[in-house]
């Protein structure tokens, strides 16, 4: 059996009469299970080939979007670069001059296609080239391009093409053998050192044994014992060499809890008993490993501590050392995410100076994705990402004495990552969204500026989603941009001010827009504060009659670290699957989710719960406000992870607004899911609202129906969350459906999942019965 749906009742509660009951024994005896296989509630079916039409969507649409991707090729000189359009029922390559603002075909296709066939004795037609890429040779004058050879179909053979004359020559078969991998090769060599603790000069190895910390010479074996106060509980470990393999950085370690998760898996592949897997795994609340970080001297082998107390959280950090190696920084971020460092080390004497020192009363989100520090000039200055001024903006330090010269970017935007740093020109190109005004805030855009915040300047300004591919010298930009509701535009620009130089391509849709595809909606409403702008997307079902009314389904993840509503074109999106059975799907970014203002994603601290439920239920009101169609009365909601959590919390939290829920893998109580999210957002140490906004906890407020799927295998969050929620469920009487997936890890019970998944949104939103799986087969 790969997996039951079961139906919990306390065991102290009367069984009630049903048509057919089973008791199974799950999980080596840990529950007993009641299973109550219940009749049909109306005589409307979905067949199976309903479903099959949904499934098969995506194939069918596929290969319908023209001219959406831009791969460049750029010339030696960076000034001109080719790309390939496939087209319906054939292809083209078109050279640009970025210098001149020209496109045009590379080659003449029909010339090439005519020499090429004289030259092969074979016919390729000039649409149809035999090949989708080539090189540039012989200053740009010819091309070089391999074809497969008839008689040998694994093997291809290189040919080159005069583009005066299009006299096309056989070069010869193409060799199997990879050439080498430089870079590969050094990173492997790198990282065997760096496995083996070994100094950058090859000399010296550090050695971890008996709990101390020894110095092993490569070339005679010798060693020397650095340290003498490793112990059981109080170890050295992981070293850190100076680039001049005079100094080493190493730390005496407490170890924390180090406490395990255990797993069981019910149906190993070989078969025989259950198998009792585990792993390490940190709670909030638990103590962790802490470091104490000390300098060891190679050539006195004399030790000295460093002057900072012990790093208790994370791992130990990545330091920094100066090209002279007389001092090194490192970054710290104290348990709970309230302050944020960065220290410089003298080398020398083990002194600290605390260069940059943030600090929040909610947390500080550089744990979790968003821009990075970047170190100028060998450190000599930083750029420091901050939300102090209460949005995520550019900060420049003294790298020396800690000063802060001033603020780069500012405004009500966000910063969303560093992309390039120009020292030589004291410039930063970088992403951020929130500037343009009139346009969904989470659009990214791509600027520019300098050191002291002036000349800011959009490099990219169409009213899209942007990505950019640089030429190699970062002279000129290729900008595609795009919209869940509008194809992907090709641009070319100068990096300097982002003019437009030309227009390289817009996609084509046509074909999908005919076949009856309907693009989502993005769609806008105001928040819970009346006025913030909550942004969201609408799916409708292809054949919409807006004659009838539609239950509508929320698929949320709500996690602090990012935002999730889809922003980008695509052909096909899979709640437009679900959105085919009859649905209305929607995907929604409430409060407490990140990319926003600092205000806006503190909704979420020590508020988990909240989940923005109070803007997305005003959202969706204002959704069927614009559209009757949308059925507020029948609303369902899923998600995964701690989209699993959000869609039970609706069930407990709002059962007068969602009615019916699918939760998958769901961390159902923050306690029990991993130290270093949740602790960013619920708060360091664990208070008493862990407890009050826990699934677990508020479980006897379930009205609605619920299904839960778990993986019995989940390594990111423990089962056993889901199981505890089922305890309390059965506890409090509760009747609900649990989907346990065998063999499986973190996910939604992949396509058993999904099909259990439709069916329950099938039959208590639509109020009909999904097909009898286990009788049509042939319907």
């Amino acid at each position: 059996m790969k997996a039951s749906q079961v139906f919990y009742k306390n065991q102290k509660s009367e069984v009630r009469s049903r048509k057919s009951e089973y008791i199974i024994c799950h999980l080596s005896s840990v529950f007993c299970l009641l299973f109550i296989v219940t009749p049909a509630i109306s005589q409307a079916r979905v067949t199976q080939a309903d479903y099959e039409r949904a499934d098969q969507l995506q194939s069918n649409l596929k290969g319908l979007v023209f001219k959406k991707e831009i791969k460049a090729h750029w010339f030696n000189d960076s000034t001109r670069f080719w790309y390939r359009n496939d087209l319906r029922e054939r292809k083209e390559f078109i050279v640009v001059d970025a210098e001149e603002g020209t496109r045009k075909p590379a080659f003449d296709h029909q010339k090439l296609a005519q020499m090429l066939s004289a030259a092969t004795a074979k016919t390729y037609a000039a649409e149809n080239l035999p090949f989708d890429t080539f090189k540039v040779i012989d200053d740009a004058n010819a091309i070089q391009f391999e074809i497969e050879k008839a008689r040998l179909p694994a093997a291809k053979v290189q040919w080159k093409c005069n583009l005066t004359t299009y006299e096309c020559t056989r070069i010869g078969l193409v060799e199997e053998s990879k050439p080498p991998d430089e870079n590969g090769d050094r990173k492997s060599r790198r990282q065997d050192r760096e496995k083996r603790n070994l100094s950058p000069d090859g000399k010296w190895e550090a050695v971890f044994k008996e709990h101390n910390l020894y110095l092993r010479s490569t070339q005679d074996a010798r060693e020397f014992r650095l340290t003498h106060d490793g112990e059981e509980g109080h170890y050295y470990s992981s070293a850190s060499w100076s680039g001049d393999s005079k100094k080493i950085v190493a730390y005496r370690t407490e170890p924390g809890d180090n406490k395990m998760v255990y797993l069981i898996e019910s149906s190993p592949k070989e078969g025989g008993r259950a198998k009792l897997h585990s792993h390490q795994y940190d709670l909030p609340g638990d103590k962790f490993t802490s470091y104490e970080m000390s300098l060891f001297f190679i050539q006195t082998k004399e030790q000295t501590k460093v002057d900072t107390e012990p790093i208790d959280f994370g791992r130990p950090p990545r330091l920094r050392w100066t090209k002279d190696c007389r001092s090194f920084t490192f970054e710290r971020i104290d348990r709970g995410h309230q302050r944020a460092r960065i220290i410089r080390v003298d080398a020398n004497t083990g002194k600290t100076k605390t260069i940059v020192d943030e600090r929040s009363e909610t947390f500080i989100n550089k744990w979790w994705g968003g821009a990075r520090t970047h170190y100028v000039d060998d450190g000599n200055e930083i750029i420091w990402p901050s939300e102090r001024d209460g949005w995520k903006h550019l900060y420049l330090y003294d790298g020396k004495t800690g000063k802060l010269k001033n603020q780069i970017t500012k405004g009500p935007w966000v910063v969303r990552s560093i992309v390039h740093v120009d020292e030589k020109n004291r410039m930063i190109q970088f992403k951020a969204s929130g500037r343009e005004k009139d346009r969904d805030p989470y659009l990214i855009h791509y600027y520019r500026i300098n050191f002291d915040g002036t000349d800011l300047v959009c490099l990219t300004p169409g009213n899209g989603n942007h990505t950019v591919q640089f030429s190699p010298n970062r002279k000129y930009l290729i900008d595609t941009y795009s919209r869940v509701d509008s194809p992907p535009v090709h641009e070319l620009r100068p990096a300097s001010d982002g003019e437009l130089i030309c227009e390289l391509e817009r996609a084509d849709a046509s074909a999908l827009l005919e076949a009856g595809w309907k693009t989502p909606e993005p769609f806008v409403a105001k928040g819970r504060d009346g006025k913030t702008d909550i942004w969201g997307v609408i799916f409708r079902p292809m054949k919409l009659d807006e004659s009838k009314k539609y239950p509508v389904i929320e698929k949320i993840y709500a996690g602090p670290h990012g935002s999730f509503v889809p922003k980008t074109w695509r052909d096909f999106h899979s709640a437009q699957s679900l959105a085919e059975l009859g649905f209305i799907l929607v995907q929604i970014d409430g409060m407490g989710t990140n990319n926003r203002s600092k205000a806006f994603h503190d909704v979420c601290w020590k508020n988990l719960g909240d989940t923005g439920f109070p803007d997305r239920i005003l959202w969706l009101k204002a959704a069927a406000k614009r559209y009757p169609y949308m059925d507020l009365t029948r609303v369902g909601i899923f998600g995964t992870s701690a989209g699993g959590q959000s869609s039970t919390r609706a069930m407990l939290a709002h059962p007068d607004f969602y009615k019916v829920a699918v939760s998958s893998c769901g961390c159902h109580d923050n306690r029990m899911d991993k130290a270093s999210w949740n602790e960013q957002w619920m708060g360091y140490p664990v208070g008493p609202h862990y407890a009050e906004q826990s699934n677990i906890t508020n479980a006897h407020k379930l009205q609605g129906k619920l299904l839960l799927i778990v993986g019995e295998l989940d390594r990111n969050v423990p089962p056993e969350s889901t199981y505890r929620l089922v305890d309390a469920l059965i506890k409090a009487d509760k009747d609900f459906d649990l989907l346990i997936m065998p063999g499986q890890g973190h996910g939604s019970g992949g396509a058993y999942g999904n099909r259990r998944r439709r069916d329950f949104f099938v039959r208590h939103l639509l109020g009909i019965e999904p097909p009898n799986w286990n009788l049509d087969k042939s319907m």
